[in-house]
């Protein structure tokens, strides 16, 4: 039995973070319905071990139907921007007095309320409100975005499912459901208290952008080029890792500058990517094979490293980054494996209506009233026994 297999979740269809908070949760067994609007083409890819409900969500008739479905969740996410479930009448007030047990976990940009909380934003944009946008990037050069990770799915999307199963704790003991409020700015400002204690107490993060430790400033914490035009990435930070990773470029018979010298740290980068540069990827990465240097190959989901030869044992790293899989691994409980890449991971809007109207216990007729008056839409009716 899968850890979640228990709660039935109700997804509103929306980008990025909300299918991901809806993919973890099932992943780990959860009953995750992804209710779609019953005109156009979804392009979620998040839809793994989901199914769909598509409903005009103009009809009253299919806004009745939600409700009564409502009833009989444990969750329902929120992935619009504040007010807009409320327009349908799907606000929180609403399906807490009808539900008092559900959990409604709210996805927005900037919060449910206070500034920009009804502007539209990105990843970037909430980042950059966060506060964490600010310290990424090199010295003297533009703040630097990662691709949308940080803000849409950390502080998000994996923020959501936290706040989720902490609301699902808490109500073993109360009874009670609750809003979780999971804006991606909060979420992604929670993920920076690290640096933001180290920055304000002048630790670490005490100088500018760029031109501290673990911020592109160190040449310990850093990314060299190859001969072979590839990567490699280096975090050899405490003493005894950084004197392995000397070793293993071959300077330990060099006199070199203190580690933590900062006044040498530009002197010593051109120093190590000139080492790095007379040699490829695939044997910087046999060099560093089994040692404590802190160095890895900067890997890629789509080819190996050329030339390498493979090992699958604890004293090799990989030859290519694997895909991703559910995490964390629970040892009695594991979440469901990824095999492979689907063929279509797309989830057509409305493929399972009839299917979970029937398990949800809807009359027969009232489903095809439904589907007459266009209120529902299953894209496999001809197909289904009513």
């Amino acid at each position: 039995m899968l850890p979640l297999s228990n709660l039935v979740v109700f997804e509103m269809a929306g980008l990025a973070p909300a299918p991901f908070a809806g993919m973890i949760l099932a992943d780990f067994g959860a009953n995750v319905i992804r209710v779609d609007r019953s005109k156009g083409h979804s392009t979620d890819v998040l839809t793994r071990n989901k199914r769909s409900i598509a409903l005009d969500l103009k009809n009253p008739e299919a806004i009745n139907v939600l409700k009564d479905l409502f009833k009989k969740a444990d969750v329902v996410l929120d992935p619009f921007r504040p007010g807009v479930m409320e327009k349908l009448g799907l606000g929180p007030e609403v399906l807490l007095q009808e539900n008092p047990r559900l959990i409604y976990a709210r996805l927005s940009g900037f919060g449910q309320s206070g500034p920009g909380s009804k502007a539209a934003g990105h990843d970037i944009n909430y980042l950059s409100i966060a506060g964490a946008l600010g310290m990424i990037g090199r010295q003297g050069e533009a703040p630097f975005f990662p691709m949308n990770i940080l803000a849409d799915f950390a502080g998000g999307g994996l923020m959501c499912v936290m706040g989720i199963l902490m609301a699902v704790v808490e109500r073993f003991s109360s009874g009670k459901g609750q809003v979780v409020d999971a804006n991606l700015t909060a979420g992604t400002s929670y993920l920076t208290t690290f640096p933001y204690l180290m920055q304000n107490y002048g630790l670490i993060w005490d100088s500018e952008r760029g031109s501290n430790m673990l911020d592109g400033g160190a040449p310990f914490y850093e990314v060299y080029k190859t001969k072979d035009e590839r990567y490699m990435a280096v975090g050899a930070i405490e003493p005894q890792f950084y004197a392995s990773f000397i070793q293993k470029l071959g300077l330990a018979d060099r006199k070199l500058p203190n580690q933590l010298d900062r006044e040498a740290w530009p002197e010593m980068k051109r120093l190590f990517q000139d080492v790095f540069s007379q040699k490829t990827q695939a044997e910087w990465t046999t060099i560093f094979d089994g040692s404590d240097a802190c160095t890895t190959p900067v890997l890629s989901f789509q080819e190996r490293i050329p030339n390498a030869t493979s090992f699958n044992d604890a004293d090799h790293w990989p030859r290519q980054a694997a895909a991703p899989q559910p995490a964390p691994v629970l040892s009695r409980t594991p979440a469901m494996p990824v095999t492979g890449n689907a063929e279509n991971p797309f989830l057509e809007p409305g493929s399972h209506s009839v299917e979970l109207l029937t398990q949800f216990n809807v009359d027969k007729d009232q489903i095809k009233k439904l589907l007459k008056d266009g209120a529902l839409v299953d894209s496999s009716v001809a197909k289904s026994r009513l």
